[in-house]
């Protein structure tokens, strides 16, 4: 394929192009079908602004809280009982609610409303807000957002039943809020266009078959740290992967996408299992050939020989001055290689072998590092899932040739666009077909309309339409479309399948019983993994969890398999929590998790085997259950060689609050680890620190949370001693709530299980709506907490009240 036959492909221009079209759609977006204007509710917050306690503000609030002092950025002296009504200083309002509702406001130590007078104004401001709300509906600002990297690829997949990950390919996304959907921090530039312009380039030769036959290298690196001790046993005497059956051991394993039909060469770089750069030696390659057909293979290798529980193993680190030993005669390994499950051959290959610098005894062998050459004597493209989801003609004459491209272009365009597709988007389409098809053949003109559906405004961007004639801060409901949309990259990060977009088109997603059908068949679909790895993964930071390094020395038994068996419990805890529907409150304290062999091993749980993970009921003796058990979540809040009580505790503000502390003032000064030449605890560290009576505001909230979580070191180990001294988890809440350790901490979070649902739903609402939550969102998040309390507090409720929520159904029609 010539690039220089295609100026539409592959320029500068295009991408600048791309740009100006998308300003233009931005600037005038078309509607594709009416939409029901949203009809107003009745109005009842009249009788509650009546009622309540008037002087609570002014005899609590106004003391600090007023036009000079402006604590906290807020003035009590404008508000007035009138302004429920007619939605003014709503903002305000709400942080007075939420501040009273965690007990923050009146400060402790300050004259205290009684419980009634509390629980009066509680009631009377929220039935206020919120039934102002429901009178006056408000999605907010609309902004048309870019899919992200992960979303992108994730469409390609869907839209060309192509299995390979092209996220990578794309620079890293900004995040706000806590997530990288958020569409006010996507940006367009014309160099990330040239970027998606180069993507969607091999984008369409890989899916379409026409890549090149030339041969290359792809290399994957089988994850190592150099730890290879687990309680006693070699790491690699572990199955390394469920890409990999259950009977083997060490190797790694990766997926593949052969290009064409043809044969290609599997490489192995053997190693002793240390990090050392002299492990690639010619002498360590193995190699062998295999025929592949074109698609997406599992290509692995692993041992089959179990290393016998008294050989002697040596561990050198980085170390190579080790004096030469003796060596015993070698012993031949069986190295398997495995193609989608299924070994293709058995290699021999020695237990250890000499280098000038070092040698070892004995020292059972594993792979470094696996390549895939090829394809050698290519043979076709081949009958490939994205092939078929693309030619679904074939032209048998030149004449039927614009026919069956039209065909193939209005199919792909539909699911790419998200919605049926006119003579106005497909002619452009169709121009650059024809113009690649003039210079080179049928296959390379569709190839090249793959291409330009990849980089257009309608896929890149989520677009959503205004009612002609709507005026400007005007409300509409969303159309069956867009709601289509909306709910698949809530769901799945990914487009509507067939049966969504069918349903939408027919104009039925919207009845409330189709609607609900459709949420639950999505959750119980493979793609609503996303939820896991891409809501999960950055609402409890396991994202970070790969950019942790804790200290080695401190923590030998620290490795990359213990590593991905922490992020593997969370998110199959997720996972299960989400698919089964259970109560989010399991999140603070379930009486199960999921373990494999190695992590259970990690917490001190017998009685659990092998490498595979496994449902695992939890005995309270064992210091387990929800979230804040888990070493995932304990290591991402500690340091590499110590814990934080104050990462602990502000994470469990931050995410299972929703109420975070304020950021530090600049210039605090670091904790002192010793005073007067004795080693301190991290208690005593805080006591020191919070003698400063601007750190102490802020501790006062994060300190006592993080105390209860001592007893669990930097790698989620339990613990009970610390710098020599037995660890103290008691703990009292600035209300003077006394509680201690992991189950005392649960069972506060368990009397705030409200609140905790309220801050669950906060941020899943974030994620759904790709924008930040504001004060016109909390009455519908109130109401989704109170339909979810009524239901046990499952989950699925309040997946399901987020998506008919005003902020998810409804659109705002922007002031021009």
């Amino acid at each position: 394929m010539s690039l220089k036959r295609r100026p539409t492909i592959g320029s500068s221009a295009l991408a600048l192009s791309l740009l100006v079209t998308a300003a233009s759609l931005f600037a005038s977006v078309r509607g594709d079908e009416p939409a029901d204007a949203a009809q107003p509710r009745p109005a009842a917050f009249a009788d509650a602004a009546e009622a309540g306690p008037p002087a609570m503000l002014e005899q609590y609030c106004a003391r600090c809280h007023n036009d000079i002092d402006m604590v906290a950025r807020l003035s009590v002296e404008d508000l007035r009982r009138a302004d429920l009504g007619q939605g003014r200083h709503n903002e305000a309002w709400e942080k007075i609610l939420r501040r009273v509702r965690l007990d923050e406001m009146p400060p402790h130590g300050k004259a205290q409303p009684d419980p009634a007078t509390r629980a009066a104004f509680l009631a009377w401001l929220e039935t206020a807000l919120d039934a102002y709300a429901a009178a006056h509906p408000d999605p907010g600002r609309a902004t048309i957002r870019r899919l992200n990297r992960v979303e992108y690829a994730n469409a390609v997949r869907d839209l060309l039943a192509l299995n390979v990950d092209f996220s990578r390919e794309l620079p890293q996304d900004n995040s706000g809020y806590g997530f990288d959907n958020i569409a006010d921090v996507l940006s367009v530039s014309p160099t990330l266009m040239e970027r998606y312009v180069a993507v969607a380039g091999k984008i369409g030769r890989l899916a379409t078959g026409l890549t090149s036959t030339r041969e290359f290298v792809t290399t994957y690196e089988v994850p190592k740290d150099g730890s290879v001790m687990n309680s006693g046993r070699p790491a690699y005497n572990e199955r390394a992967s469920e890409l990999l059956p259950l009977g083997s051991r060490g190797g790694g394993a990766f997926r593949y996408y052969a290009r064409y039909d043809g044969e290609y060469e599997i490489s192995a770089y053997l190693n002793a299992n240390t990090n050392n750069e002299t492990d690639r030696l010619a002498e360590d390659k193995v190699s062998l050939r295999v025929p592949l057909k074109a698609g997406s293979h599992v290509i692995g290798m692993s041992f089959r020989r179990e290393i016998a529980p008294d050989e002697s193993v040596q561990t050198l680190r980085n170390t190579l001055d080790v004096v030469p030993l003796p060596l015993d005669p070698p012993k031949m390994l069986p190295l398997d290689v495995w193609v989608d499950g299924a070994r293709v051959r058995q290699l021999g290959v020695p237990s250890y072998r000499m280098h000038p610098r070092y040698s070892q005894r004995n020292f059972p062998r594993d792979v470094l590092e696996i390549e895939v050459a090829g394809p050698f004597a290519a043979a076709g493209a081949g009958d490939t899932p994205s092939r078929r989801r693309i030619f679904v003609c074939r032209p048998r004459r030149a004449a039927m040739e614009e026919a069956c491209a039209r065909q193939i272009v209005a199919a792909l365009a539909r699911r790419a666009y998200r919605r049926p597709v006119t003579e106005a988007d497909l002619a452009p389409l169709l121009r650059i077909y024809a113009a690649e098809r003039a210079g080179s053949d049928f296959a390379h003109g569709v190839e090249a309309a793959v291409e330009a559906i990849l980089v257009s405004p309608y896929f890149l961007f989520l677009v959503e339409q205004d009612p002609q004639g709507s005026a400007p801060g005007s409300v509409h409901r969303l159309g069956d479309l867009e709601l289509a949309s909306r709910l698949s990259f809530f769901l799945w990060s990914s487009i509507p399948d067939d049966t969504l977009l069918d349903l939408a088109e027919q104009g039925r997603l919207r009845d409330p019983a189709v609607l609900d059908a459709q949420i639950t068949r999505m959750l119980a679909d493979p793609r609503a993994a996303a939820l896991t790895t891409n809501f999960a993964g950055q609402w409890l930071y396991l994202r970070n969890l790969d950019q942790q390094r804790p200290d080695i020395a401190v923590f030998p038994r620290f490795d990359t398999r213990l590593r991905g068996a922490m992020a593997s419990e969370t998110e199959m805890f997720f996972s299960y929590v989400l698919k089964t529907n259970r109560s989010v409150l399991d999140f603070i304290a379930a009486d199960y998790t999921f373990l494999n062999q190695r992590l259970a091993e990690h917490y001190g749980i017998p009685g659990v085997n092998g490498t595979a993970f496994r449902k695992v009921s939890l005995d309270p003796a064992w210091h387990r259950g929800g979230l804040l058990g888990q070493a995932s979540i304990l290591t991402v809040t500690s340091y590499g060689n110590h814990t934080s009580v104050v990462k602990r505790g502000k994470w469990v503000l931050d995410n299972m609050l929703a109420a975070p502390p304020p950021p530090p003032p600049p210039d605090v000064p670091a904790l002192k680890e010793t005073h007067d030449g004795r080693l301190l605890t991290a208690r005593e560290q805080l006591e020191l620190h919070r003698t400063n009576p601007t750190c102490a505001a802020c501790h006062v909230k994060m300190d006592p949370l993080g105390f209860a979580l001592e007893n669990f070191d930097a790698i989620g180990g339990y613990r009970t001693r610390d710098a020599g001294q037995m660890i103290d988890v008691a703990a009292k809440m600035p209300d003077g709530t006394q509680f201690s350790g992991l189950t005392g901490l649960q069972q506060i979070l368990l009397d705030r299980k409200d609140e905790f649902t309220m801050a669950f739903t906060e941020r899943l609402m974030t994620y759904a709506l790709a924008r930040g939550i504001s004060s016109r969102d909390m009455p519908a998040i109130r109401a989704i907490t109170r339909k979810a309390a009524a239901d046990g507090y499952r989950i699925q409720t309040i997946v399901k009240g987020i998506v008919t929520s005003d902020a998810f159904t409804l659109r705002k029609t922007p002031d021009r």
